[in-house]
């Protein structure tokens, strides 16, 4: 690692994706929303992917 930071990987559990889902509907976006599940914002749009949420913010 070259900025000397260790990776923690965290399971998503059922809370985390209905949280996804949940503020997903609200069209936060996807770095509000990983700020808020405190995940990256590439962890976030790929479990929205795979779920099929889409994360787009226009109304």
């Amino acid at each position: 690692m070259a900025n000397g930071k260790k990776v923690i990987r965290r399971k998503w559990t059922t809370e985390n994706v209905r949280d996804l889902k949940a503020l997903a509907k609200q069209k936060l976006g996807a770095e509000k929303i990983a700020k808020k599940l405190k995940r990256t914002k590439s962890a976030t749009i790929a479990k929205a992917f795979t779920l099929g949420v889409s994360l787009e913010t226009r109304v």
